[in-house]
């Protein structure tokens, strides 16, 4: 029961990311972002997913794995936007 729970909050959290890594990706908009926040935030899911790794936890490496990976393309974009002066820091 509870690992269904857990699954079922795994698969909501994880697929939250999914609207804006898509709009990021059509638009390469990051200007609403904040850089520090992104940086922590995917610094915070990396250690998660180790986490998962190392307990065998399948929610905590699934939703991790999938955060990640759309942590890193939005992270990736604010960074390039930053770099060509189109972003502030914030």
């Amino acid at each position: 029961m509870f690992t269904s729970i857990g699954l079922v909050a795994a698969a909501l959290t994880t697929f939250s990311f999914l609207p804006q890594a898509i709009k990021v990706i059509k638009t390469q908009d990051t200007s609403s972002l904040s850089l520090g926040m992104y940086i922590m935030f995917t610094l915070g899911v990396a250690c998660w997913l180790i986490y998962g790794l190392g307990i065998r936890d399948i929610a905590l490496i699934g939703a991790n794995l999938i955060t990640f990976v759309f942590a890193v393309i939005i992270l990736t974009v604010k960074v390039i936007n930053v770099r060509k002066g189109i972003d502030p820091i914030k």
